[in-house]
């Protein structure tokens, strides 16, 4: 069933009774109305063993990461992240020292995106670190971007690059398992030359970004997108489910995914095919959105950020055009925790 699909089944039947409540299940965030400003909320989960491995992740790190991933869902709706509460689940290994810096990250997190952290719950965890974000925001009602915007003929842009977070969790999986044999070896220290010239593969794994400097520019190009998401799942997920919340097809070009040198050459290394990374290796948290056709004046002079594509008819499917002009049909690839 997957993840989303898992989803979908538990709240087909859930309805809203809250007059307040103006978005639920489905989006990015869900939207509450308080009065002038519309209130946005998202939560977001990690677990040890399954979003993270602390073999690798550093604790400041991982609260950075955790804090950080939810205030993207947030730009996602063209939003303003305000304040977050965060509920740990612990277990009896962790000294109170590796919780605060644990906290160090988060609260890092909170003081660059001017985040409150107001709140959460502690408990006792039987299998490791469990960490729950919940992020509050704000948006005028005219500001909202939800996924199901896109109309035919629009243009496809995403943010910075593809699949370089994906190459960096590449990289330390395998120097992880090149380090274990060498735990007790005399040259144990060369793995650690591996990670020369990669720095930027592993802070986009370890350390990203939400990109509130690129709904800055747009708004000051006086731009609103017409659909939006953040790339979390892999870039082919998130497209997907833009074209099945607004019912079109799209059409993508393999030459215009922004890929940087550092990721391809990583892949080429590895054996491992760059664009598939780049289609499907999640965790970018980058912003794909969809904009009218008569805003690409305005889209062009905007620093990372790229047109890769345009909205079709819904009967055309959602396709890539590869460098030699091939129609492939994009499949939904990127991260699903049920199939982990």
């Amino acid at each position: 069933m997957g993840e989303f699909g898992l989803i979908k089944h538990l709240t087909k039947d859930i309805k809203n009774v809250q007059p307040s409540t103006k978005k639920g299940v489905g989006d990015d965030c869900a939207v509450m109305d308080f009065g002038a400003k519309k209130v946005l909320m998202t939560t977001d989960m990690l677990l040890e063993g399954i979003h993270f491995n602390l073999e690798y992740v550093p604790l400041k790190h991982l609260g950075y990461k955790a804090a950080v991933v939810n205030f993207s869902d947030v730009y996602a709706m063209n939003g303003t992240p305000t304040q977050i509460t965060v509920s740990l689940g612990v277990s009896k290994r962790f000294s109170v020292e590796q919780l605060e810096e644990l906290y160090s990250g988060i609260r890092l997190a909170c003081e660059r995106y001017g985040v409150d952290l107001v709140g959460g719950d502690t408990c006792a965890s039987m299998t490791g670190l469990t960490i729950s974000i919940t992020c509050l925001g704000t948006a005028a009602a005219k500001d909202i971007v939800y996924r199901n915007g896109a109309k035919l003929n629009d243009l496809i842009c995403v943010s910075g690059n593809l699949g370089t977070a994906y190459m960096g969790l590449q990289l330390l999986e395998r120097e992880r398992l090149v380090w274990e044999p060498l735990s007790n070896s005399p040259l144990k220290g060369e793995s650690i030359s591996a990670f020369e010239g990669k720095e930027y593969l592993l802070e986009r794994q370890l350390k990203p970004e939400a990109r509130r400097d690129i709904l800055e520019a747009l708004r000051k190009a006086g731009v609103k997108p017409t659909a939006m998401m953040d790339v979390s799942d892999g870039l082919s997920s998130e497209l997907m489910h833009i074209c099945s919340q607004s019912g079109v097809g799209c059409c993508v070009y393999e030459d215009k995914l922004p890929i940087d040198f550092q990721a391809a050459a990583l892949a080429e290394e590895m054996n491992l095919n760059i664009v598939t990374c780049a289609l499907n290796g999640g965790e970018d948290y980058e912003l794909l959105f969809t904009c009218s056709l008569d805003d690409y004046e305005k889209l062009i002079p905007i620093d990372d950020l790229y047109i890769i594509g345009h909205i079709t008819k819904p009967e055309y499917g959602c396709n890539l055009i590869g460098r030699n002009g091939e129609e492939l049909a994009l499949k939904a690839q990127g991260w699903n925790a049920f199939n982990e």
